[in-house]
């Protein structure tokens, strides 16, 4: 596998399925927060908080902004957006298959009902 999905990188699943990874982006989802911010809600040492949040900013999946001797990280849209594309190209084939599981259901309840 080359790493590479149309659109989407893959390397950004491979971070996100990092527990405390997740549990940063999670957190982040509901907006901005400092480094002690979210060293004190997910109950980490800074060194932790700091090591996973440089991988999800390296993978460009955070940004940081510098507020005075504060760093402020939150979510980027874009590699969320590029998955969420990536996820619906999908929807197609599994309508379809519910499509047909729908009928065979239905087929089977004729068959009962005789």
């Amino acid at each position: 596998m080359s790493g590479k999905i149309p659109g989407m990188d893959v390397t950004m699943l491979s971070v996100l399925a990092e527990p405390t990874r997740k549990k940063i982006v999670e957190l982040l989802r509901d907006g901005p927060l400092s480094v002690g911010e979210i060293t004190e809600r997910l109950g980490l040492r800074q060194p932790q908080a700091s090591k996973h949040l440089k991988v999800l900013s390296d993978n460009g999946i955070l940004e940081m902004t510098a507020e005075a001797n504060r760093r402020i990280y939150k979510l980027r849209s874009e590699p969320f957006q590029a998955m969420n594309d990536w996820v619906k190209s999908f929807r197609g084939v599994m309508e379809d298959r519910f499509d047909k599981l729908d009928q065979y259901l239905r087929d089977m309840q004729d068959q009962d009902q005789r």
